[in-house]
């Protein structure tokens, strides 16, 4: 095997027959390639089209090391990698005609990525996302917790539920997600395959919302965690977080995990009081004068 050589594939079956107990290994950290590849595997088996989607693994010694995801959106998503093993992957793909719109990975994979792929391509790299990654130690709902009760989400609750995650959106400037909710396009956001639990009054109005992934690999990730701005500072976020992630570890999860905005102290410190310790530092760049595998600049 010729060190740091990367196995590139359409194959998603075979992909994951083989990288399976390498994600297994590091769930928390492996959390944004469990989720792309479940989401890939699940609108495959659904008939949608993810031929265009690319899968790779570096493998030494007879083991996987890394892998990498480039998604049909162009969204190219790294386990952590050396400098020299995310020169390598830039070549390649690059040789090949794959262009990614989009790196996230932990902060120094992306950082390394960026600057290699600016070095093979000439596209210059935007930072555009930054975040903390944290990990559920152990669970502590907050003392005293607000009056209410949690309540899993129903069909009655979506139009609720759309409107809160695009607010979530303004919020935190995300606009690609926006575009897709405006679109009529729920399915196709990051949103669409999340579970949902409201906190409510005891008169049953909804005041706060956290949505979770399906357990994957043992890791469940929450995302989001929205409070609309009126009804902030009342103790809702924290009570439907831990909400969501008791019942993560009942379902099994042994990784309960979330990211954070850098920027936000209040947000970092709540998880922090209800028993999350920061694992990690993620990042995403996006790159500015890419040009697609078609041609198109993105």
């Amino acid at each position: 095997m010729i060190p740091d050589d990367w196995h590139l594939t359409h194959d998603l079956d075979g992909f994951l027959d083989r990288v399976g107990d390498f994600l297994r290994s590091r769930p928390a950290l492996h959390t944004t390639a469990l989720t792309d590849l479940e989401k890939l595997r699940v609108r495959r088996a659904a008939e949608h089209d993810t031929e265009t989607a690319v899968f790779g693994r570096l493998e030494s010694g007879g083991k996987v090391r890394a892998i990498c995801c480039l998604t049909p959106r162009g969204r190219l998503g790294l386990t952590p990698l050396s400098a020299r093993q995310t020169d390598t992957l830039a070549a390649r793909l690059a040789g090949l005609g794959h262009s990614p719109s989009t790196v996230i990975a932990d902060q120094e994979t992306a950082g390394a990525f960026a600057e290699s792929w600016q070095r093979h391509t000439r596209a210059a790299p935007v930072p555009f996302w930054r975040t903390h990654l944290y990990r559920l130690g152990t669970l502590t709902p907050q003392q005293p917790q607000p009056a209410g009760r949690g309540r899993i989400t129903g069909g009655a609750d979506r139009d609720q539920v759309v409107r809160w995650c695009r607010e979530f959106c303004v919020d935190v400037g995300e606009q690609p997600s926006i575009d897709l909710i405006d679109a009529g396009s729920w399915d196709d956001s990051r949103f669409g395959d999340r579970h949902f639990t409201f906190w409510e009054t005891p008169e049953g109005a909804p005041v706060s919302m956290a949505a979770a992934t399906s357990i994957v690999g043992g890791m469940v990730r929450v995302d989001p965690v929205y409070t609309p701005a009126h009804l902030r500072g009342r103790g809702y976020a924290g009570a439907v977080t831990a909400e969501v992630s008791r019942a993560a570890l009942a379902a099994g999860a042994t990784d309960v995990v979330l990211f954070t905005d850098p920027d936000n102290p209040t947000s970092n410190a709540l998880y922090q009081r209800i028993g999350y310790v920061r694992t990690a530092d993620f990042a995403g760049y996006r790159f500015s004068c890419g040009t697609s595998a078609d041609g198109q600049g993105r």
